[in-house]
């Protein structure tokens, strides 16, 4: 499947009620919560209740004032509403039934988020793409002290400097990035066409 980036204007679609955003949305989180649920509920009703509850908690919210502040984080705020309402259905499995006599299949397992595992790739992706269009010098720190998490003695051979002044290149290094970041938010528009695509 194909990842899906978000923004403002995505979210204010979603808010709004446009049915192509709402079905893209449903959709593409559909598949993303049976895939997280799929190992961890073997009932299809439990897996069925969790994703109704966890799309009823994301479009109360979407109602709500400040309820999503960062559009571009949407696919992490669907991932924790998910594992709390996860978590609920185990709660309420585990009191109609003893750890000793419930089944196996109700139990957390320790398999991968999928969601959370989403929402860290678009993340990573995203970063890369940015330290792409950065000047050759910044790029270099941010690679070689962020990404590649070399040796600031190391880095500081490489560009000929001392520690402080290492300091000053990656203060610079990380406003050019912040620059950049906004821009890319700004500029960004996913919208339901993206759907067709998945």
């Amino acid at each position: 499947m194909q990842f899906q980036a978000f923004d403002a204007p995505y979210v204010d679609r979603l808010r709004s009620g446009d049915p192509p955003t709402q079905e893209h949305f449903v959709a593409y989180f559909t598949e993303l919560i049976q895939l997280k649920l799929r190992a961890r509920l073997r009932s299809p009703q439990a897996l069925e209740d969790v994703r109704q509850e966890t799309f009823a908690r994301v479009f109360a919210a979407l109602q709500s004032p400040g309820g999503i502040r960062q559009p571009e984080r949407l696919g992490a705020f669907v991932n924790s509403i998910c594992n709390n309402v996860l978590l609920e259905q185990y709660r309420a499995s585990s009191r109609a039934t003893s750890l000793e006599d419930g089944p196996a299949e109700e139990l957390p397992d320790a398999s991968v988020d999928v969601l959370q595992t989403v929402a860290d790739k678009q993340m990573e992706e995203k970063v890369r793409e940015i330290v792409a269009e950065m000047p050759e010098r910044d790029r270099r720190i941010i690679r070689g002290v962020f990404l590649e998490e070399r040796d600031k003695d190391e880095v500081c051979r490489d560009f000929g400097v001392d520690r402080d002044y290492l300091r000053v290149l990656v203060h610079r290094a990380k406003q050019s990035f912040k620059v950049l970041y906004l821009k890319s938010l700004e500029g960004r528009s996913p919208g339901p066409e993206a759907a067709g695509k998945l």
